[in-house]
Order: C-alpha cells, then structure tokens, then sequence
C-alpha cells in the first residue's frame, strides 16, 4: 500500500507564518528557514502519530530546501514533548505535532507547566482520525 501526500500552498504559508512571527528585526532576518526544523512529537517511533510526521516531513524538506528532523520525545501521556516544545525559543524552528492525549492534559493533569492555549500557536490540522 502506497501513501501519497502533496503539501498544498496553504499548509506551506500556515508553517511558514508560525515561523515569520516570532522573528527578530526585519533587517537581521534570514529567508525562512535558513536551518532545519524540529518536529516534537508526544510518542513512540512508529505509530500513526509519527508515520504522518515523517511523510509531511518529507514533503517539507523537498518543498523548502531544510531538513526536518522528526523528534520523538514519548511519557506523560504527551506532557514531555509538549513541556519541551513550551520551552523552545518561539522562533518557528520547533513545531509541535499535538495529539487529543494533549487537547485532554490540562484536565488530567493540574499542574502542567505548559499552556496547551497560552504556550502555543496553531498552524493546521494535518490528519484526522475516526
């Protein structure tokens, strides 16, 4: 079975704002991305999570000339990746794959020290799920 994704001129512009955004001055700026981008993931190597990670992944690096490096940082029902990625410079360098494990964290964990609303910018649905 073959799977095939195309990374579409809107979903390019969304990731590309996120990291327009929080940029230093416009004089000292490079073309985006001027190095390779991280993409945290809350789980394990091999699941659907990081299957998709890996295949739009791709398509970003043949499309902007940068590798992306798949992160996968597993535990705390997604809490680590996520507390990692809070902590990252706000520089569109580090992107974040959130899962549902990570929409439903703040009411199972009450002392996150990260906000899933505050700490984070979203750029686009990538997949869904039944």
């Amino acid at each position: 079975m073959s799977m095939k994704f195309s990374l579409s001129a809107p979903l390019a512009a969304c990731i590309a704002l996120l990291g327009a955004a929080h940029g230093g001055p416009a004089e000292a700026q490079q073309k985006y991305p001027a190095r390779p981008i991280r993409l945290v993931l809350p789980f394990s190597p091999g699941g659907s999570t990081d299957i998709v990670a890996r295949l739009i992944g791709r398509k970003i690096a043949e499309s902007w000339g940068q590798q992306v490096v798949v992160d996968n940082r597993p535990g705390g029902g997604g809490n680590v990746a996520a507390e990692a990625v809070a902590r990252a410079a706000p520089d569109g360098y580090t992107l974040f794959q959130v899962n549902v494990a990570n929409a439903i964290g703040a009411s199972l964990y009450p002392r996150l020290n990260y906000s899933l609303i505050g700490d984070f910018a979203p750029v686009t649905q990538l997949a869904s799920t039944p």
